[in-house]
C-alpha cells in the first residue's frame, strides 16, 4: 500500500492525509518547500526532495498520483517522470485535465509500458474528512491496481468511486460534473438575489436556505453552503461580484456545440461568469451609446 503523490495544494495534501490515515504509505513531492513542510510531520507521510528521489524510494510496481493544475504543469511533470518510471508502473492524473489530453497521454504512455488513469476528483477542501468522489478512466487492469487507494479516498469503500470507462472517460465525466455545478450554482445565486430584492417581505435568507435543506426537492450540499454563508453574512458587502471560470465550464460548452446537444443552462452560467469578469462591459457601453444616438437617452458616466 505505497503511493506517490506529486502536488501538495489543497486537494493533493488532503488526499495524502486521507490515504495515510487509511493505512497507505505515502511519499510526496511538491516544488514548494512550504507545501512539503505542511505534510511532512503527518504520520504515514514522507516527503522527497525531487521526483527522482520519490521514484527511487518506491518499491515494486509504482503508483504515482498527480494533483496538479491542468495543462503545462501536468505535461511537464509527466515528461520528467517517464525516464524515472518502469514498465508496469501506473500514473494517475487526479487533476482537471482536458479529457482529450488524457486520451492522448494514455496512448503515448501505453507505448512505453506505463499504465495511465484519468481520475476526476470532486470533494474540494472537505474531501479529506468526508471522502472524495472519484471518476476513473482507464483499462480494467489499471483500475484494479488503483482500487485499494480509491477505496480509501472515497466516502466509503463501496461507494463514491466508479470505473467510468476507457481512457478519457474519467476526465470527461468530471468535465460534465463541473458544467452541472456551474448551472446549479448560478440557479441558487439567482434565486437568492430575487429573494433579497423583495425587502418588503423581510426574508431571513440564511434560515430559508437552511429550511430548504430539509425535505425540499432542491436540497443539496451547495444549498447547505449557501445557508452557512447567508447566516453569517447576508449582505456579502465585502465580496466583489467577480466569479472566475476555469477550463471545465468552457470545455463543456464547446463539447455541447461539437455534439449538437443543447446545454443552455450550463452555457448561460458560463456566460454569466464572463460577464462578472467585465467581459461584457464593451458591449454594454456600445448599447448605451446606440440608445443615446437613436433615442436621445441619457448616458451615465463611469462610476
Amino acid at each position: 500500500m505505497q503511493i506517490g503523490i506529486i502536488g501538495l495544494g489543497r486537494m493533493g495534501a488532503g488526499m495524502a492525509r486521507r490515504l495515510a490515515r487509511g493505512g497507505a504509505q505515502v511519499l510526496c513531492y511538491d516544488q514548494a518547500e512550504a507545501a512539503r513542510a505542511g505534510v511532512a510531520s503527518e504520520p504515514g507521510i514522507e516527503c522527497a526532495e525531487d521526483l527522482a528521489a520519490l521514484c527511487a524510494r518506491m518499491d515494486g510496481e509504482r503508483v504515482v498520483l498527480l494533483s496538479l493544475p491542468a495543462g503545462d504543469a501536468v505535461e511537464d511533470t509527466i515528461r520528467s517522470l517517464v525516464p524515472l518510471l518502469a514498465t508496469g508502473d501506473t500514473l494517475v492524473d487526479g487533476g482537471n485535465s482536458y479529457y482529450r489530453d488524457s486520451m492522448r497521454r494514455a496512448m503515448a504512455l501505453s507505448q512505453q509500458g506505463l499504465r495511465y488513469i484519468d481520475a476526476g476528483v470532486s470533494g474540494g477542501v472537505h474531501g479529506e474528512q468526508q471522502g472524495y468522489c472519484l471518476m476513473l478512466g482507464g483499462t480494467p487492469k489499471s483500475i484494479e491496481i488503483f482500487e485499494p487507494f480509491a477505496r480509501i479516498l472515497a466516502p466509503g469503500p463501496e461507494r463514491g468511486w466508479l470505473h467510468c470507462g476507457p481512457s478519457g472517460a474519467g476526465h470527461f465525466a468530471k468535465m460534465i460534473h463541473n458544467g452541472i455545478e456551474y448551472g446549479m450554482m448560478q440557479a441558487y445565486a439567482e434565486g437568492f438575489a430575487l429573494l433579497r430584492a423583495r425587502t418588503d417581505l423581510s426574508f431571513d435568507l440564511g434560515r430559508l436556505a437552511e429550511t430548504w435543506g430539509h425535505g425540499s426537492v432542491i436540497r443539496s450540499w451547495l444549498l447547505e453552503l449557501c445557508a452557512d454563508i447567508l447566516r453569517h453574512d447576508e449582505d456579502l458587502a465585502q465580496v466583489a461580484p467577480v466569479v472566475p471560470d476555469f477550463g471545465e465550464g468552457r470545455w463543456t460548452a464547446l463539447e455541447a456545440v461539437e455534439l449538437g446537444v443543447p446545454a443552455p443552462v450550463i452555457t448561460m452560467a458560463l456566460m454569466a461568469r464572463f460577464s462578472s469578469q467585465g467581459r461584457s462591459d464593451a458591449a454594454r457601453k456600445l448599447l448605451a451609446m446606440m440608445r443615446a444616438r437613436f433615442g436621445g437617452h441619457a448616458v451615465r458616466g463611469p462610476q
